[in-house]
């Protein structure tokens, strides 16, 4: 596995070579695991890009890993690998808003919302702050204050950033 993420690229091709290979094997995807979750790794970042790919197809795979998820959250810190966790929170939001779907625990969900926060009133790049809007939006549908915080956070930087941001601070604002 380490010798995949490390040959692997950014493109997407490469990436869903990687992400195909861990869902072949619990050894496969736990090292995926072990190399994303590890921020001194070389390839932390590649791993969690991979690691999303799995997220996006295998969400249920993941399952055993969320409270270690939650633990290294807050302590990522490269745009590159903020992105695709963030990317994660969102899906594992949707998932928990589903029937059927994975069943956060009320610390997985608090830990999950807390670093969603945190994501969107911190320096983050775009793409960041629009997964996090989009998974505290669902959120918001279980916890109401959400709403207000994050109708509070859009509404005060909206118009800093980007056209994207500002069209996904707008739906969400008339959504809420």
């Amino acid at each position: 596995m380490f010798t995949k993420i490390d040959q692997s690229t950014a493109h997407k091709k490469s990436r869903v070579t990687v992400s195909n290979f861990a869902m072949k094997s619990e050894e496969n995807l736990a090292e995926l695991i072990s190399i994303a979750f590890d921020i001194s790794h070389k390839n932390h970042v590649k791993a969690f890009w991979s690691l999303e790919l799995v997220c996006d197809k295998k969400l249920k795979l993941f399952v055993p890993y969320i409270d270690e998820f939650c633990e290294i959250l807050p302590k990522l810190k490269e745009d590159s690998a903020v992105r695709p966790a963030t990317k994660i929170c969102m899906f594992l939001a949707k998932s928990n808003h589903r029937k059927n779907g994975i069943e956060l625990s009320k610390d997985q969900e608090h830990n999950i919302i807390e670093n969603l926060v945190d994501r969107l009133i911190q320096d983050e790049k775009v793409a960041a702050k629009v997964y996090a809007m989009k998974a505290l939006f669902v959120f918001g549908k279980k916890y109401d204050w959400i709403y207000e915080e994050l109708k509070s956070i859009i509404s005060q930087d909206a118009f800093e950033h980007s056209a994207a941001y500002q069209a996904c601070a707008r739906n969400i604002l008339k959504k809420i």
